[in-house]
């Protein structure tokens, strides 16, 4: 009657393989499954999960060729001789990124090996609270049980099953970075980060791509509009933190069809793809080809074949995410879950990995401490970066009140973009602040090149508590971006009025 295992992880991506690590760090006999059902294109990947293979680090490397990209047009005005045009070959880009993703896959199949972790590449379900049952490629029956039991399988992209042909002829951001040709004119529909990010790159390497959004761009980040209510004047430095990277993306040479929702796919005779969607601002039906289309319409938990109901473990039956506490633990006293399939939780690498130790080591370890998911940094890789942590202004408003509020913000003017004669306009970033007393820093929005990097810094200080004025006396780095900073104080917007007190 006694489990084989002291752990069992359902999942082998980053939270997942975290979490096993760090038990297994502990001496406890620990075990992974990890399986990876084909994409509707036939794509599959190893051992890692979303971020290594079909997120983050092949998202990242391919950002990285469209900046290089811009950089070779700005180095003409440093003096470089670079003959024109420039031309460039998806296939090399491809195969150096894939060749490094596949060394992560064996990177962490030696991992578990040199940790003593039993790695079972199995599609499982529970068949009680204890046990998971599954077959083997070879259709060999596997049954693993455990004491307990952590489910960490993320999330897989959605098709939009209202539109005729979707699922027939598009793709998803899981079939995109394992092409090996290029995906020529693409039209990516839905505006989610991951659309935005992928037509940025595609538009920075030389692809024709088309962006379809339906409302606003980026749903969930920053919004705020910033219209002095009592002047009803709308100031050209307060425009929306997300519009901003539209704005960007459209100047860059991305496309995008505002208002716009597609009906019908269709694959014509020359093997382009025909897409008919709607225009809601001309009520008329409009259709183009395409070589590709990329769905980019949101993920879903891949919990479909665990038979969570079975075994008692509870999900939102609206999103299909498992309801867990601030222990991660679900509706099942020894089953926990981590990452993107839990209800409320940011759908970040880093918060996966974090939430997996210190769950192991809450497991095994002796320890309390709880995953703090507050002032959590993120950004989006679009060719001119966001990145935020903290909250909206929206949110902050919402939580503490409007007139409680104080917002800094400001445009800049990145060094490096001045004698490549390069548009500044959309640099532009946003402090939003409480306004009693010390002034707490709430949120920090910005917006330009190396975001992530600037965020990743200044997130110590507001995860710290930073007030304002700390921030201010922080003396910047000359002359770089993330200076800008500490100069906030030049433009700030102060209740229902708004002033400019100077630059």
């Amino acid at each position: 009657g006694k489990n084989e295992y002291d752990l069992l992880v359902i999942g082998g991506g980053s939270g997942g393989l975290a979490c096993a690590k760090e038990a297994a760090q502990f001496g406890r006999k620990v075990a992974v499954l990890d399986y990876v059902e084909p994409s509707l294109q036939g794509t599959t990947w190893g051992l890692g999960g979303t971020c290594v293979n079909v997120g983050c680090i092949p998202k990242k490397l391919m950002h990285q060729a469209a900046l290089l990209g811009s950089a070779l047009k700005d180095a003409q005005h440093y003096g470089w001789n670079i003959s024109q045009p420039v031309h460039h070959t998806w296939s090399v880009m491809a195969q150096g990124v894939q060749n490094y993703v596949k060394s992560l896959n064996w990177g962490h199949r030696v991992q578990l090996q040199e940790k003593k972790v039993k790695y079972f590449n199995i599609k499982g379900s529970f068949s009680d609270p204890h046990t998971v049952r599954g077959l083997t490629k070879a259709g060999k029956e596997t049954v693993v049980t455990a004491d307990n039991i952590v489910i960490a399988t993320g999330g897989r992209p959605k098709y939009p099953m209202h539109v005729a042909g979707a699922q027939d002829y598009g793709i998803t951001s899981d079939d995109l970075f394992w092409l090996k040709e290029s995906p020529g004119k693409t039209l990516t529909p839905f505006v989610f980060n991951v659309s935005l990010e992928c037509a940025g790159f595609l538009t920075g390497i030389g692809l024709d791509t088309t962006v379809m959004m339906r409302s606003v761009p980026l749903r969930g980040f920053d919004q705020a509009s910033h219209i002095s209510k009592k002047k009803q004047i709308c100031f050209t430095t307060q425009q929306q933190m997300a519009s901003l990277v539209t704005e960007h993306m459209e100047s860059y040479g991305t496309k995008f069809l505002k208002r716009c929702f597609p009906t019908k796919v269709e694959k014509l005779k020359s093997n382009r793809l025909q897409v008919t969607w709607k225009n809601a601002d001309l009520n008329m039906e409009e259709t183009d080809s395409f070589n590709t289309v990329m769905w980019a319409v949101g993920r879903a938990p891949d919990t479909k074949t665990l038979n969570l109901d079975t075994i008692g473990v509870k999900t939102n039956s609206e999103t299909g995410k498992i309801i867990v506490d601030a222990s991660e633990a679900t509706s099942v006293p020894h089953i926990y879950a981590i990452g993107d399939i839990t209800e409320g939780r940011p759908e970040l690498t880093p918060t996966a990995i974090a939430a997996g130790k210190l769950l192991a080591q809450r497991l095994f370890g002796q320890s309390s401490e709880l995953m703090d998911y507050d002032n959590v940094p993120t950004t989006v890789f679009t060719p001119l970066e966001y990145g935020c942590v903290g909250l909206s202004e929206e949110a902050a408003v919402q939580r503490h009140g409007s007139d409680n509020i104080e917002v800094y913000h400001a445009y800049y003017k990145p060094l490096e973009f001045t004698v490549a004669e390069r548009d500044a306009s959309q640099c532009y970033m946003k402090m939003v602040c409480l306004r009693e007393r010390e002034q707490r820093i709430l949120g920090l929005h910005f917006i330009g090149p190396n975001a992530g990097e600037v965020i990743q810094g200044f997130a110590l200080g507001i995860k710290c508590g930073a007030t304002y004025p700390q921030m201010m006396k922080t003396v910047g780095i000359h002359p770089t971006c993330a200076e800008e900073v500490t100069k906030l104080h030049i433009t700030k917007r102060s209740g229902l009025d708004a002033t400019v007190t100077g630059c």
